[in-house]
């Protein structure tokens, strides 16, 4: 059973005449994701036409591995080197647990671009339903259980399950070095079991407000955790607080904030709405170190990019940025298989013929791979 909130919704995306500072961020790193994601394309459409790359692939593009980064910090944990596969995606990853560590799962509220996908399916949640759609306790708090299932299966399997030589051939393997091209042929060659999979996800995230961030997400799971011990955190006045229940209603990870003077709740983004939209004076706020240094939200816009400016800018100055893969194997690996200009049914055939034309692979495949 679905239960329906009695308090009317502000929208949790706009609780005044214009743009929050929050949705700029937002919106900047949105246009960063496309920008990335078009170059990456571009340089993915070049290797495959044979020609040489004109475009620098993106490292930028490695924020989509995240698996990629777990094994990474396995490996600088247990070596004291950044492998050079995918460099910033472990770096990406650290930037954003240190996210986590100064004000909670901001990353999900400010940065992500399934977070702002998020923010605009709840809009539209809003304006199809007069009342906010809520699961039943017995139901949301199992569900939410399983983002941290997942979080939790990939951490063991990686840091408690993976020895160091497995953990060496992973990096090494062609299924790491290219797992960016997997990812991008996973939305430019989707599947229709892919394809139903995320209409079935952008369903429930209108009916349910942030479905996915709340149940699914897995990274989200990790900041929450990371989160707990934020130096960041809402803290509510009590005697300046006039119960209104305002907070409560635009905040989307359905914390009870009337219940407590400060909120550890795993599921806050230091997304700030509850403190915007608080009609009370001083009664709620954002801030570190248990209150004494304030932070509204264009001192914490400011954080988070200069946690993003100061770490991506490290990294490029200590080479540990751009990967080491070579064009040649990038070439080898995206361009098409002798084997694709075969016939399917090889079944048909005799076996002289098969022998022939597996021998005429070989010879193809060894010329490539003597192409500069």
């Amino acid at each position: 059973m679905i239960d329906s909130s009695n308090t009317s919704h502000t929208s949790p995306s706009d609780t005044s005449g214009f743009i929050s500072i929050r949705r700029l961020v937002q919106i900047l790193f949105l246009i960063i994701t496309l920008f990335v994601g078009t170059m990456f394309y571009q340089f993915v459409a070049q290797l495959e036409s044979g020609a040489a790359p004109t475009i620098t692939r993106p490292p930028g593009v490695e924020a989509f591995l995240p698996i990629s980064a777990l094994v990474s910090l396995k490996h600088l944990l247990l070596t004291g080197e950044i492998n050079d596969i995918h460099p910033s995606a472990l770096i990406l990853f650290l930037i954003i647990c240190t996210t986590a560590l100064v004000a909670k799962k901001s990353f999900c509220s400010w940065i992500c671009p399934v977070g702002l996908l998020s923010d605009c399916l709840a809009t539209l949640h809003n304006f199809l339903f007069k009342k906010s759609l809520k699961l039943p306790r017995w139901l949301d708090f199992p569900l939410q259980s399983i983002k941290y299932i997942i979080a939790g299966f990939f951490i063991w399997s990686i840091f408690f399950n993976m020895p160091a030589n497995a953990l060496e051939q992973f990096i090494q393997s062609p299924y790491n070095t290219f797992a960016d091209i997997k990812m991008l042929k996973l939305f430019t060659e989707i599947s229709s079991t892919s394809l139903w999979v995320i209409t079935a996800l952008l369903v429930l995230s209108i009916l349910i407000r942030n479905f996915w961030c709340r149940y699914l997400c897995p990274y989200g799971a990790i900041l929450g955790i990371l989160g707990r011990v934020s130096l960041g955190s809402i803290r509510r006045n009590e005697k300046n607080c006039i119960r209104c229940g305002k907070c409560e209603a635009v905040c989307p990870g359905n914390i009870p904030i009337l219940e407590k003077a400060t909120i550890h709740s795993l599921e806050c983004s230091a997304c700030q709405r509850c403190v915007e939209t608080c009609p009370g004076k001083n009664a709620i706020g954002f801030s570190l170190f248990f209150g004494k240094i304030p932070l509204n939200p264009k001192k914490t816009a400011l954080i988070l990019l200069l946690l993003f400016t100061v770490g991506i800018s490290t990294a490029r100055l200590t080479g540990h940025w751009h990967n080491k893969v070579p064009m040649k194997a990038y070439r080898q690996y995206a361009l098409p298989s002798p084997l694709s200009h075969m016939p399917m049914s090889l079944g048909k055939i005799s076996p002289e013929q098969k022998e022939r034309m597996l021998k005429k692979m070989r010879e193809l495949q060894a010329a490539q791979s003597e192409t500069p």
